[in-house]
């Protein structure tokens, strides 16, 4: 069984947060704030019927619904590092990112438009 994903400390959020603002992140900082913010997403909305994927860094099950257990779920989302950081920290919404091209939606329940933007754990974005 995949560890499960962990919050980052909001310090560490933060100072990746402003690093990729200001166009100075590297891959760790990328790596933190995807892992982070599918972890609030996976808290936020626990379930196993949408799969969220962000390559290379990381994949969750989130959503409640029918749980997939082997093969593609019935429902997948897959985006970039910058794209995830940009819909999590609110800065480019849902039909942005869809109109753009920057994101695939696929199956029911695959459109996160109600959970987006995150923030961290115990506040809302």
């Amino acid at each position: 069984m995949p560890a499960r994903l962990k919050p980052a400390p909001a310090a560490a959020v933060d100072a990746a947060l402003a690093r990729v603002r200001a166009g100075e992140a590297d891959k760790a900082d990328l790596r933190l704030l995807v892992k982070h913010f599918l972890a609030v997403l996976e808290e936020r909305a626990p379930g196993h019927s949408v799969e969220v994927r962000v390559p290379p860094y990381a994949a969750v099950q989130v959503i409640p619904g029918v749980r997939h257990t082997r093969g593609t779920p019935p429902a997948v989302v897959e985006t970039d590092a910058p794209t995830w950081i940009a819909l999590a920290s609110g800065e480019l919404t849902w039909a942005e990112a869809d109109a753009a091209g920057r994101l695939r939606a696929s199956g029911q329940r695959a459109d996160l438009t109600a959970y987006l933007p995150l923030g961290r754990p115990g506040e809302e974005a």
